[in-house]
C-alpha cells in the first residue's frame, strides 16, 4: 500500500528532473495553477460522491494523486509533511 504512494511521489520527482513531452503529470508540475485548480476541483468531487455515496474510491485517489503533484510543483517535501504528522502525535 505504501509503495504506491512512494511510486506517485517518486514519479512526480523523476518527471521534474527529466519531463515527458505530453505527459499530465509534468502539466501539472510545471503549471501552479493547474494544479490548484485540479487540486481544489478533485476534492470538491470527493465530497460530493462521499454525500452521494458514489465513486468515492475513485474519486479519493483523485485527490490523493492530485496533491501529490501539487505539493511536488510547490517544492513541499512529503519527508518534512511527514515529520510534521509525527510531531503532533500525543
Amino acid at each position: 500500500m505504501l509503495n504506491t504512494l512512494e511510486s506517485l511521489f517518486n514519479l512526480a520527482r523523476e518527471r521534474k528532473k527529466t519531463p515527458v513531452d505530453g505527459s499530465y503529470t509534468n502539466k501539472l508540475l510545471s503549471d501552479k495553477s493547474l494544479s490548484k485548480k485540479k487540486v481544489l476541483e478533485e476534492i470538491n468531487e470527493l465530497i460530493e460522491a462521499v454525500d452521494n455515496n458514489s465513486n468515492k474510491i475513485h474519486e479519493a485517489a483523485d485527490v490523493l494523486y492530485h496533491l501529490i503533484m501539487y505539493l511536488e510543483a510547490n517544492d513541499i517535501n512529503i519527508e518534512d509533511v511527514l515529520t510534521e504528522l509525527d510531531k503532533r502525535k500525543k
